[in-house]
């Protein structure tokens, strides 16, 4: 285990010095010149041309990645050129809204996916069972902004119960009630559909153990099908969720960016895409490494839990 557990370290590391290259190397071929934005539109070129000096984008681009990865291991991801605010200090300011939204729309996700995918394995071939798997199908290809939009049609403006947009910036979690309610519809957005894409994993995997051996031994023994699968069978089906669930994460996280902007929630995603605009490309680079940090971290931890709990890996290794 420990073994295993060093080699997957590594390729950890190794996949974040990767990503961090391309990231930089991808901001820098942007068109736009960050300088000469600062500079405004009536900047001079001399102006535009000492920016880019105090900023040292003039450098050379291996000095410029080598002086930001050697803060990112001091845990400095660097200064805004547009604000001079700390990126990090910022990241976790917007995170207080990224982060519970994740872990609410990953929660609405398995809500929605471990309990109908069962129940969708087990009534195979029944009205029922094909109604779920149906309309699993139809949300998995929804859109995340359609599907916020007809959210806040339903429970905003018809139903009035949920408030559409905004999170409560000055108070924040002091007002946890408050904050909780803004963020149940964009967590609900994201769950849905991403929890119908998980729903078909859960299918496949619960219907592939009820052809399993030692399911179909302990049926024949007197149990049910459904109570054979619960006693013998989840255990593998919760292996393969494991799995697809450092997947789920990255889908979660792309669909957060873009339901920030649908609900003019204050996070990360929606800073990103701001700074993008803005073309603050240390802003940026940090951001789109913490993100793909977070989503490595994840199957790294996928990974060795899968690795723990499943004896075929463990033998295999």
């Amino acid at each position: 285990m420990i073994r295993y557990a060093l080699t997957r370290l590594l390729l950890l590391a190794v996949g974040l010095v990767v990503a961090s290259a391309i990231i930089f190397l991808t901001l820098r071929v942007l068109p736009g010149d960050v300088a000469q934005l600062i500079a405004g539109t009536n900047g001079t070129p001399e102006q535009a041309a000492r920016i880019r000096t105090e900023l040292g984008l003039d450098r050379p681009l291996l000095t410029q990645y080598a002086d930001w990865i050697a803060g990112v291991l001091r845990g400095d991801l660097g200064s805004s050129f547009l604000t001079g605010a700390p990126v990090a200090d910022e990241l976790v300011r917007k995170a207080e809204v990224t982060v519970p939204l994740g872990l609410l729309a990953l929660l609405v996700a398995l809500l929605v996916a471990l309990p109908l995918g069962v129940l969708s394995a087990l009534r195979r071939g029944t009205a029922s069972g094909t109604a779920i798997s149906v309309i699993a199908q139809g949300l998995a290809a929804v859109p995340v902004v359609w599907a916020g939009m007809m959210l806040v049609v339903v429970f905003a403006v018809g139903l009035g119960w949920l408030p559409s947009q905004s999170f409560p910036t000055r108070t924040g979690w002091s007002t946890p009630g408050e904050a909780l309610r803004s963020l149940i519809l964009p967590a609900l957005t994201i769950g849905i559909v991403e929890g119908a894409v998980l729903l078909r994993f859960v299918r496949s995997a619960t219907l592939q153990a009820m052809g399993e051996d030692f399911v179909r031994t302990a049926a024949a023994k007197g149990l049910t099908r459904t109570r054979a699968l619960v006693r013998h069978g989840l255990p593998s089906v919760g292996l393969s969720v494991v799995t697809v669930l450092g997947v789920q994460v990255a889908g979660i996280i792309v669909g957060a960016v873009v339901i920030e902007q649908v609900f003019n929630l204050p996070g990360i995603g929606r800073m990103l895409v701001t700074d993008v605009g803005a073309r603050d490309l240390e802003k940026v680079q940090g951001e789109l490494l913490v993100l793909t940090g977070f989503v490595l971290v994840i199957g790294f931890l996928v990974d060795l839990l899968h690795h723990a709990v499943d004896p075929r890996q463990r033998e295999a290794t």
